[in-house]
């Protein structure tokens, strides 16, 4: 049991040292009486942009914790026990074959961390390659648009968020992000993250972490298999029998199901072999990029570029009553440049990214529109996933081929016509981009959507719609078009064995989330299996 102590201010100019004192002062005792000191959250008040405040909740372990909650008498010190247990009833029955996890981006590593942990010395399987070598196929891709269709930006070890900005924010209050957060931490990522109240950790540092992570499943005795794609399974009387990894077949009696958001082949052979599966509404649309210094200024006033403060994000949604449809800004990547994520020949598909320092010249987000199985062709399970396709291949064409995309000014899109030079932002998509209008690979109700949106963001950040703040296309993979039915035991909700997880699997949304949905996956194959060891 600790005390929490919760709105603890600082202003810009004051040292962080003074967060002690200040929660002394709280408690009404000395310094020296408090025992243990943990910073837990740490987040920036810009509203009033000429009197920037720094905001702190805090942990203090001391004597007589309960008397001087009641002493204190105020809303924000609290006696707080909430912690994540990762202790509970084992399962009795005992595993023919080690666990399979499929998957090595966050929900299969947490998952495969906390079984090895416990264990269970799991077998990971991952279609793409370790984080060196894959960084290295993506760089190929964007110097000369080749593309490893096997291990890409998409596909390989650490997932789709390696090559992002690394975020670890989540809107789930879950105390199963501490535990994911301290095995970063531990794993090499900064320790800020843990009281950030906008923790990441940027592409650089997520490489080394995801390395050291992989590096302490195996210790505990578990397997990575790299360049192992799955390519089918066995079902036998409702029960997952066997699985088929490069044409060998591995039995298998437990197997996470963590394929992440773009591995349609997998999810057409699910289809095939009778998963239950149902599409699920996503959201399409572009990059938008400006200069970092606008939003800076927009969100930070007289104080940006002060040394105290980082790179300005910013979170913008707008609803359109007239279509019926919720534009929004999307993994806001400060300081970042945009990229080259595709996973499929002659398709087209962008994401952003971001260094741990977020240093570049450019801040830019998806701007993406909701889209939903009515607007989709047919009722397959899969009619999202072809929806992409269809879009992301319309966009290969229209930036002419070999992966260049089709760049628009914010201006030229608002007055349909055609951009024929580069303003303040230069566009930072590698391998390259053309002039085109966007209209030619996205619905006609996202483009309106669109300009609904950019006039309505224009109004809360000024120069958000500048003629020449620049537009990529296309972003499509802001979640899995497909969920992986499963039941209250997160198995797979009609094959016994089969435990679908994370953000491919249509349960989570971004790092934090499927690292989560991972733990509790590996929970349940705990509470029914008995350990290896």
């Amino acid at each position: 049991m600790s005390i929490r102590i919760n709105n603890i201010i600082l202003n810009i100019e004051e040292d962080m040292e003074l967060v002690r004192e200040k929660a002394a002062k709280k408690l009404r005792i000395s310094n020296n009486a408090i025992k243990e000191f943990k910073i837990l959250r740490e987040s920036v008040d810009a509203r009033k942009k000429d009197n920037i405040k720094f905001n702190y909740s805090v942990e203090v372990s001391c004597d007589n914790e309960e008397r001087l909650v009641q002493r204190a008498d105020d809303k924000d010190v609290k006696l707080e026990t909430v912690e994540y247990n990762d202790e509970f009833s084992y399962g009795h029955k005992l595993f023919n074959h080690r666990p399979v996890v499929v998957g090595m981006g966050p929900a299969g590593m947490f998952a495969a961390l906390l079984l090895a942990r416990k264990g269970y010395k799991p077998i990971i399987i991952e279609r793409g390659q370790q984080v060196d070598e894959r960084t290295a196929s993506v760089d190929l891709f964007w110097k000369t648009g080749t593309l490893n269709l096997e291990s890409n930006v998409q596909f390989g070890e650490g997932g789709a968020g390696t090559f992002s900005d690394g975020k670890l924010t989540t809107r789930i209050k879950d105390t199963r992000c501490d535990y994911v957060l301290d095995a970063f931490v531990k794993a090499g990522a900064p320790k800020e993250i843990l009281y950030s109240g906008k923790p990441h950790v940027g592409t650089d540092i997520l490489k080394t972490v995801v390395k050291n992570i992989r590096e302490e499943i195996i210790k505990l005795g578990g397997e990575v298999r790299f360049s192992s794609k799955l390519e089918d399974i066995k079902i036998k009387s409702g029960k997952l029998h066997s699985i088929i990894v490069n044409e060998n077949e591995i039995p298998c009696e437990a197997l996470v199901l963590a394929i992440g958001h773009s591995s349609r082949d997998t999810y057409s052979m699910l289809n095939k072999r009778g998963v239950t599966l149902t599409a699920k509404p996503f959201a399409i649309g572009v990059r938008i990029e400006h200069l970092q210094s606008l939003i800076d200024e927009n969100q930070y006033g007289k104080f940006a570029g002060h040394p105290r403060l980082k790179a300005a994000d910013y979170r913008l949604t707008y609803t359109s009553e007239k279509l019926n449809r919720s534009v929004y800004s999307f993994c806001m990547c400060p300081g970042g440049e945009v990229v080259a994520a595709a996973s499929e020949d002659k398709r087209l598909v962008t994401n952003g990214m971001s260094y741990y320092k977020r240093d570049k010249e450019n801040a830019n987000s998806a701007l993406v529109v909701t889209v939903g199985p009515n607007d989709f062709d047919g009722c397959s399970p899969l009619s999202g996933m072809e929806f992409q396709r269809h879009y992301e291949a319309l966009a290969y064409k229209l930036g002419g081929g070999n992966y260049c995309a089709p760049v628009q000014l914010v201006g030229d899109f608002l007055r349909d016509r055609l951009s024929t030079k580069i303003g303040r932002v230069n566009p930072t998509y590698t391998p390259g981009y053309e002039f085109k209008q966007l209209s030619g690979c996205l619905p006609p109700y996202v483009i309106d959507a669109l300009k609904e949106g950019i006039v309505n963001f224009d109004r809360k950040i000024k120069g958000f719609g500048a003629d020449d703040a620049v537009l990529t296309g296309i972003e499509t993979r802001t979640s899995a078009p497909v969920r992986i039915e499963r039941n209250e035991n997160l198995q797979s909700s009609n094959i016994y064995g089969l435990y679908p997880a994370g953000e491919g699997a249509g349960y989570a949304g971004g790092i934090m989330s499927a690292a989560v949905d991972g733990l509790k996956i590996a929970e349940s194959i705990m509470k029914e299996w008995a350990s290896i060891d």
